[in-house]
């Protein structure tokens, strides 16, 4: 006799019901966002979302592409067998093998568990999130009028990542990093590529896009709530600047594809902060860290997070100052 199963409430159910629950309550929400600040809040959570999604969406696809395609054993061979050598090799390759943040924590398991030096596949791990084209691109679209961002980012990205991955070289210790993650990752049987690519950029998508709606939600509230005087005071005041935009970048823990958006909408800040919320979001967040400490063991997350939070704002900061200048 044939046994039932259960059926299986999926995020894609929910957020069909979430979308339909919407569409039903509309009048009931257009009522209640009936006031100057929440339509402008409004207005900027939605343009921030609509504009950063297409972008969004093609980079899961070729992050799932990736996964699906490219092994980590292509890139080994690739790598130059020195590691002073591989360390800037291995960022460089994230111009033509792509990823977003939690895709590169796999990725670098993986390439340590297949012999990559420590100190290279944390340098890709770094640079794959951040330095790809598709947040490139996204890059210079959100700042239509400052094609300088996309080189300084490029910039304090690539130099955050080849600075970790030396600084790793030469005073990091293998015991550091759990002996679990130097094991060969298992290869999953009986899934196509297809099927690997598929899954890989509807789990991307879906973990992503909640964290953009947090960005959105949270660049709308800075809109409106951050009063005039405070920003004015904030644009005085860089080095502060700098330091809070540092925090809130780890803190929304945004997707590298989406998150020049949400730093476009803060146009009361001059550039530089800017850059360092674009330049540290890809290298250290919340859900970095989480990810980093599962997979490496928290040994290694405790010293390699703020190792990287320090080298991120300092190369974003020279990188502004070479690139854009004081402003």
């Amino acid at each position: 006799m044939p046994t039932r199963t259960t059926p299986r409430i999926t995020s894609l159910h929910t957020f069909c019901a979430l979308l339909i629950a919407a569409i039903v309550a509309r009048p009931l929400i257009t009522m209640a966002l009936d006031a100057a600040v929440l339509r402008t809040a409004a207005t900027v959570f939605v343009a921030v979302c609509v504009q950063a999604l297409p972008f969004l969406v093609f980079g899961v696809i070729v992050s799932g592409a990736i996964a699906a395609f490219v092994t980590p054993a292509v890139l080994r061979r690739l790598l130059p067998a020195r590691p002073s050598i591989a360390v800037p090799a291995a960022g460089v390759a994230g111009l033509v093998l792509p990823g977003c943040e939690c895709a590169s924590v796999p990725v670098a398991r993986r390439l340590i568990g297949q012999g990559v030096p420590d100190a290279a596949a944390l340098a890709f791990l770094l640079a794959a999130p951040a330095v790809n084209p598709v947040v490139l691109v996204a890059t210079a679209v959100a700042f239509p009028g400052e094609p300088a961002m996309v080189a300084a980012r490029f910039l304090g990205s690539l130099a955050t990542a080849c600075a970790m991955g030396w600084l790793w070289q030469r005073v990091g210790r293998a015991e550091w990093i759990a002996e679990r993650a130097r094991r060969p990752a298992a290869t999953p049987l009986g899934a196509g590529r297809w099927a690997v690519l598929a899954e890989t950029a509807r789990h991307d998508l879906v973990a992503a896009g909640g964290f953009l709606v947090m960005g959105g939600l949270a660049a709308a509230t800075l809109s409106v709530l951050v009063p005039i005087g405070w920003q004015a005071g904030l644009a005085d005041r860089w080095v502060l600047a700098v330091l809070l935009m540092a925090a809130l970048a780890v803190v929304l823990a945004l997707c590298s594809e989406a998150d020049a958006f949400v730093a476009a909408s803060l146009s009361m800040l001059p550039l530089l902060p800017r850059l360092v919320f674009l330049v540290v979001g890809p290298a250290v967040d919340v859900k970095l860290v989480a990810l980093q400490a599962g997979t490496f063991g928290r040994a290694f997350a405790l010293r390699f997070a703020p190792a990287t939070l320090a080298v991120a704002v300092l190369c974003a900061v020279a990188a502004g100052l070479l690139v854009l200048g004081p402003r």
